[in-house]
């Protein structure tokens, strides 16, 4: 590995901007988040094209093993260009990566076996979250143990203070350690039956709280009954007891509507319809075996039994329309299924890759310099994940572009025809799953605990019986290597890549409304997807492509400039038309989200998105139809929701805070006047923060609160920068030194009042960071908006690493100074791929799934 070749940033963005036909967005994505790197940030790829070849080679390596193998060159040829299957971002960085220790899987569940109303177990769940965070796994579990508010306890305490402070802690955990490149995410989940499950609802509703996680409440039938018909409902401790030690009936109406509004409010709880969810779960057929379900991951497309785990592939539906956006558009059904098959073998080879990748995680734990006491835990968990990794050998086989390919067949999202099409889709794609899992099981073996007995009656596998009473046969005979096979996760930063919507939402939005936004006064507007239009340039790029393909193929003119009356027209012709999130039929998304639910094994992750104005009655009206429609979970987010719990504030700032959110309404920071000549002192923050396990310090000189200058680097001991931890603030001294040269200083007070003065600060770091940090300070000092010097530290173009790396902590110092609630143009959330990242205490978080990341 030593004598790999390595390339520059700049080399493999140039590269990769061709790979991708002049799309920045896609090629800057995929060489920040998916070229193949060592932990100094080596880049070993210069390409898309070597990454697909680095898994195809890898992929074959372990057909070899098997009868009946796909050769390298077959299964480069399914991945090359994102066209027809594309895997997600950990499989995609991980596999054949052997720079770095981290798992293939996306989504994990984790939960103690037995009675876990402990702060033991609470603590062991603690660590063992971030354990998985830090090799990049999301993480989902249930707080349905822990005993209610005001029970009594065996401790000094003398009773329990109940869920919520718990969810802080694991929420905190989040926001500490996955972060920094890191791509953890944390679901919290409680079922409606617990007594504190209302105090866990409300909890996000309070301003800064629980910012770490998303949370979702796990509602049986009986209780939607109860609400629909007013009826009571019992909640009670422990949740599953015959003889419960708390035990209490409340109003499920009333109850009901707190979910409701606070999701109308702030888009959480997410809803887990769960008696379906255990109803159709074909790994709960072994639920006394291990496999009981308990929760799910983050986005809630798996739901998973405690150290189950789940790896993510996505089959692109729009390459499989043959002549799109024509009158002669089909399906190529046939190529589908072949394809759909070759996806699912794919699927349990990466099973196979990532047990290679357990076992090198443990042996690296075994050589850690650490004591066993203390390594044994996480010892322990990889354990448990191999065993259940092995046991069952699940994947998360799914799809993307589905919004893309109806328009392309020339139907309307949300119509029943175009719902029609898509079951039949979806019944194609699951039976085709299942047939190349049966195929696996007679050449390779089924899953260990496989039992026909256990699985015959299986709502799942009844629907199959009946669409494909041989292959249910054959399921029964030779059973599947597989135990379950199928999901719809939300594709996130990989549908920048392959230009395509993610999931089954269409996310077009009309070329003519951006340019309009962007400028309301121009009659005369220009269809040119390539033109940079403002704040929407990454949605132009990412979310019109399909649209220019069919201007193309219907032989219109992307050249030439129209009226506003020409592009109403040319817009309303587009399949794309009334396909947008809020010209759909909600109630119609919903029930094609339940009518394709049943041809998924796991779940589908998917948002109904609403306009800002919609009503509480209607989102309750949504979850009622998604829970008679079948699906297993719900999410609603209406527009601008997300922003109202982002904001942390104390109450005696309330006034302040409102002041500050109509500021941030305009996405900018307050024009503040320009002083041009400096003073000679500033007061000054120290930010220290850590990248690539250096530590690294920043000194921010302050006028008047704002950012005016800043000198960022390596803390040096042996240079003098020897500063006690509990220092966070100063000042900046500007000296004239005898020869007339000038010198800054940097000065603090120690807890006893006493100064100290650190000379020379601007000698004290790297001279080519200091060139750099004048050129920063002077665009601060002439009052640039922060998110703006930001992007222009982000987009500097710096050929060596450690220049690089020092840009970035350049950028994290600055991201403290951004205003709670300001949006972040231009970038997407790695977790649900849309573009509602606001900043908050420095970090981004998601106002739509609610995912964060610092750094």
């Amino acid at each position: 590995m030593e004598n790999q070749k390595t390339y520059s940033y700049d080399e493999a963005f140039q590269t990769s901007l061709k790979y991708f036909d002049g799309d920045e967005l896609a090629a800057r994505v995929w060489v920040s988040k998916y070229a193949m790197k060592d932990s100094f940030g080596n880049i070993f790829e210069v390409s898309p094209t070597d990454m697909h070849h680095r898994i195809a080679k890898e992929i074959a390596r372990i057909e070899s093993k098997y009868a009946n193998p796909m050769n390298e060159q077959e299964v480069f040829g399914l991945l090359d260009h994102f066209r027809y299957i594309i895997p997600a971002g950990s499989p995609m960085t991980g596999i054949g990566n052997d720079h770095q220790v981290a798992s293939l899987s996306n989504c994990f569940v984790i939960g103690i076996e037995g009675d876990a109303d402990s702060y033991g177990a609470i603590m062991r769940l603690d660590e063992e979250q971030v354990q998985l965070m830090k090799r990049r796994g999301g993480v989902g579990h249930d707080l349905s143990q822990i005993r209610p508010k005001g029970s009594p306890v065996n401790n000094s305490a003398l009773t329990s203070t109940g869920l919520v402070p718990f969810m802080e802690r694991y929420s905190n955990s989040t926001r500490e350690v996955a972060q920094d490149g890191r791509r953890g995410a944390l679901m919290l989940s409680v079922s409606i039956k617990h007594p504190d499950s209302e105090a866990f609802i409300d909890a996000k509703m309070t301003e800064g709280k629980v910012t770490g996680a998303n949370v979702s409440v796990k509602i049986d039938d009986a209780f939607m009954q109860a609400a629909i018909d007013g009826k009571p409902y019992t909640q009670q401790f422990p949740i599953d007891s015959a003889d419960p030690q708390v035990k209490k009936e409340i109003s499920a109406k009333a109850l009901w509507q707190k979910i409701v509004h606070n999701a109308w409010k702030s888009a959480e709880p997410g809803i887990l319809f769960w008696d379906t969810i255990i109803r159709e779960s074909i790994p709960d057929c072994y639920a006394d075996l291990g496999f009981r379900t308990v929760s799910t991951n983050p986005c809630g497309e798996i739901p998973l039994c405690p150290y189950d785990s789940c790896r993510l592939l996505s089959v692109n539906l729009y390459s499989y329309v043959r002549n799109p956006f024509t009158p002669e558009a089909s399906f190529d059904f046939d190529l589908f299924k072949e394809h759909v098959a070759k996806a699912q073998r794919i699927m349990d080879d990466i099973i196979d890759l990532e047990l290679e990748k357990i076992d090198l995680i443990m042996d690296k734990i075994k050589h850690d310099p650490q004591t066993d006491d203390i390594k044994h835990a996480e010892y322990h968990l990889w354990e448990k994940i191999k065993d259940k990794s092995s046991q069952g050998r699940r994947t998360g086989l799914g799809i993307t572009a589905e919004g893309d390919m109806i328009a392309a067949m020339g139907l309307t999202y949300g119509t029943q025809e175009a719902t029609d099409f898509s079951v039949s889709v979806h019944r194609t794609l699951a039976l085709a799953a299942y047939r190349s899992s049966v195929d696996m099981a007679r050449e390779r073996g089924a899953f260990k605990v496989f039992d026909a007995k256990r699985e015959a009656a299986n709502p799942f596998l009844l629907r199959i019986k009946e669409a494909d009473p041989s292959l249910y046969d054959d399921i029964m005979t030779y059973g599947r290597r597989n135990i379950a096979c199928l999901t719809i996760a939300p594709t996130g930063t990989t549908s920048l890549m392959t230009q395509t919507t993610s999931g089954i939402e269409p996310v077009f939005m009309p070329v003519y409304k951006r340019r309009r936004k962007v400028n309301p006064n121009d009659a005369d507007v220009h269809v040119d997807f390539t033109d940079e239009v403002g704040d929407s340039y990454e949605e132009y790029i990412v979310y019109h492509k399909k649209f220019l393909t069919w201007m193309e193929v219907n032989g219109i003119d992307t050249s030439k400039r129209y009226t506003q009356d020409e592009i109403d027209e040319l817009v309303a012709r587009s399949p794309y038309h009334k396909a947008t999130a809020n010209d759909v039929d909600w109630l119609m998304k919903v029930r094609m989200q339940g009518a394709i639910q049943k041809w998924v094994d796991h779940s589908i992750s998917v948002t109904v998105n609403l306009p800002n104005d919609v009503s509480e009655e209607l989102v309750g009206k949504l979850y009622v139809e998604a829970w008679r429609s079948g699906c297993k979970g719900c999410t609603i987010y209406r527009d601008g929701s997300r922003s109202g719990v982002m904001i942390s504030a104390s109450k005696k700032d309330k006034k302040k805070n409102a002041a500050q959110k109509e500021k941030v309404s305009t996405d900018r920071i307050p024009v503040m006047a320009v002083t041009e000549t400096r003073p000679k002192e500033l007061d000054c923050d120290v930010v220290r923060f850590q990248n690539n396990k250096e530590k690294w310090v920043a000194f921010v000189g302050l006028l008047d609160g704002y950012p005016y200058e800043i000198f960022t680097g390596l803390q040096d001991d042996e240079e003098g920068i020897a500063l006690p931890k509990t220092v966070t603030k100063g000042r900046i001294i500007k000296q004239t030194n005898p020869d007339g040269t000038k010198r800054y200083d940097f000065q603090f007070e120690n807890k006893r009042g006493y100064k100290t003065t650190v000379e020379g600060l601007s000698e004290k770091f790297n001279p080519e960071y200091w060139n750099y940090a004048k050129l920063i300070s002077g665009v601060l000092r002439y009052r640039m908006p922060i998110d703006h010097v930001i992007k222009l530290v982000s987009s500097l173009q710096l050929k060596d690493q450690s220049i690089n790396t020092w840009k970035n902590g350049v950028e994290r110092a600055l991201k403290k100074y951004m205003v709670d609630g300001t949006a972040a143009k231009g970038l997407v959330c790695p977790s649900c791929g849309q573009e509602t990242l606001v900043y908050q205490e420095g970090c981004l978080i998601c106002k739509n799934c609610g995912a964060s990341r610092c750094g």
